[in-house]
């Protein structure tokens, strides 16, 4: 695939990711609360929590760290996965009424975000190589121009607050944090909460 075409799919991903992984879902979650739809924040709620491995890989290809690569990946999947995996929720949300916009946006959100989070998905399994170093290969690059524009802006906020400087080492460290506590909740929610009590939301 031409260098360019291959930057341009990646752009296009990252702004599509910014508008319906970020912008739409922020809107729903403030619709939802006004509305006071329960079943509503509950999934929105498990999304956030979720998607927050995609603001963790972020933070790791700041500094460059491979492991970002692998979750650019895995995020997308687990994000689809938060999406549909809930019975109770799917089922309240199929009981409210079909016509009304919030319930309506909602399912428009959820269908596009599946799509647009696998795409983005397969494009990712192409920048996997990186994970092996040479991240000086074009391709790579590509893959931490927007980490490190975000981290620019971030930097110059985190000085202007704190007086402070957000270097790429900091962002990764805390990326590393995250992704530890990340992985733990991960791992007590699948052996602890999910032989208990399935595929149910509940209060979760």
């Amino acid at each position: 695939m031409p260098d360019l075409l291959y930057r341009s799919l990646v752009w296009l991903d990252v702004r599509l990711g910014l508008l319906f992984a970020v912008g739409v879902p922020l809107v729903l979650l403030g619709w939802a609360a006004l509305r006071r739809e329960a079943s509503l924040l509950r999934l929105l709620g498990l999304y956030w929590k979720v998607a927050s491995l995609q603001l963790i890989a972020l933070l790791l290809l700041t500094n460059s760290r491979p492991a970002g690569f692998l979750l650019l990946v895995l995020a997308p999947l687990l994000v689809v996965a938060s999406l549909w995996f809930w019975v109770d929720l799917n089922e309240e949300l199929a009981d409210l009424p079909p016509w009304r916009a919030l319930p309506l946006t909602v399912r428009l959100w959820r269908w596009s975000l599946t799509l647009l989070s696998l795409a983005g998905g397969a494009l990712a399994v192409t920048a996997l190589p990186c994970l092996a170093g040479g991240l000086e290969r074009p391709f790579c690059r590509v893959w931490l121009e927007a980490p490190a524009g975000l981290h620019g802006g971030v930097a110059q906020v985190f000085a202007f607050i704190f007086g402070g400087a957000w270097t790429p080492t900091v962002a990764a460290f805390v990326g590393y944090v995250a992704l530890v506590a990340y992985v733990v909740g991960l791992l007590q929610w699948l052996l602890v909460r999910l032989p208990r009590q399935g595929r149910v939301a509940g209060e979760f």
